[in-house]
């Protein structure tokens, strides 16, 4: 089973609900953070890392002896890597996305495969949770073909837990598009709720089933509760709002080792989904 959890907002609590998640499993679980461009679930497994490897994606290399300028492959390149003007061509590494059109449709074969670094895969054990991370490229722009790896990397043969970056973007889409089940975390705030919406008409686009854990419950704003008690969103659970919980996490304590019971509240939520 493979569940994704997610939010639309940052600093909600999604690492916090998937570490926590992991950690009440009574069985072996694969944990992978999704959120390539700021890992930190480590921090709280504390993982023997085992393995890594270094992330390239396939761009075009334009070899001009044989290139006649035909712009096929400017024509077919929906993200500007290509341009061809007069008896010039010019590759943009950068912003090439390596879907492999532009080799499909170059007749001269002007365009050699070229490599681009983009990322780190890393992987350990911390205890009997398996735990991949990846860490994007500084300056990269470009997180989802790492996502995707990353994913492909842990495979899925047991519990596989999706730690999602934030927001409803493509890597948030590609974390959680082949997930079973999706836990979206917010906080009882006016931008919670408002970027839970977003998260939620997302999932149901995606087809995907999807229930709401509140982090940072009792200060005192109720609408999210209402929300989900009118459009019949499931609310699986809520995390009150305490300041050793908030203490326990800046030392990267989880939190189920701080409030007494949440360990067993979050071990059942996990059979409940698997059923």
């Amino acid at each position: 089973m493979k569940i994704a959890v997610a939010s639309g907002k940052g600093g909600t609590g999604k690492t916090t609900v998937s570490v926590s998640l992991a950690l009440s499993s009574s069985k072996p679980v694969t944990f992978v953070d999704c959120d390539v461009e700021e890992p930190n679930a480590h921090i709280f497994f504390q993982p023997e890392m085992s393995g890594s490897e270094t992330f390239y994606l396939t761009v075009p290399r334009v070899v001009e002896d044989r290139c006649t300028y035909c712009g096929k492959c400017r024509d077919i390149c929906q993200f500007n890597a290509i341009t061809v003007f007069g008896k010039t061509i010019m590759a943009f590494q950068d912003m090439c996305h390596s879907c492999g059109g532009c080799f499909l449709v170059c007749e001269e074969h002007a365009l050699e495969e070229a490599r681009r670094e983009i990322g780190r895969i890393e992987w350990g054990y911390s205890r009997d949770i398996k735990v991949f991370q990846a860490s994007l490229r500084v300056g990269e722009a470009m997180s989802s073909p790492l996502i995707k790896a990353v994913k492909k990397k842990a495979g899925n043969d047991q519990l596989v837990i999706y730690d999602a970056p934030p927001g409803t973007s493509c890597p948030v889409i590609n974390t959680v598009r082949d997930a079973d089940y999706v836990i979206l975390v917010t906080e009882p705030t006016p931008f919670g709720l408002h970027d839970l919406k977003l998260a939620a008409e997302v999932m149901k686009e995606l087809g995907l089933s999807f229930g709401v854990i509140i982090n940072k419950a009792g200060i005192g704003f109720d609408k999210v509760n209402a929300w989900c008690s009118e459009n019949q969103v499931t609310l699986l659970a809520e995390i009150p709002f305490r300041k050793d919980v908030a203490e326990a996490y800046a030392r990267g304590i989880p939190v189920i080792d701080v409030i007494s019971g949440l360990k067993d509240r979050f071990g059942k939520l996990l059979k409940e989904l698997e059923k």
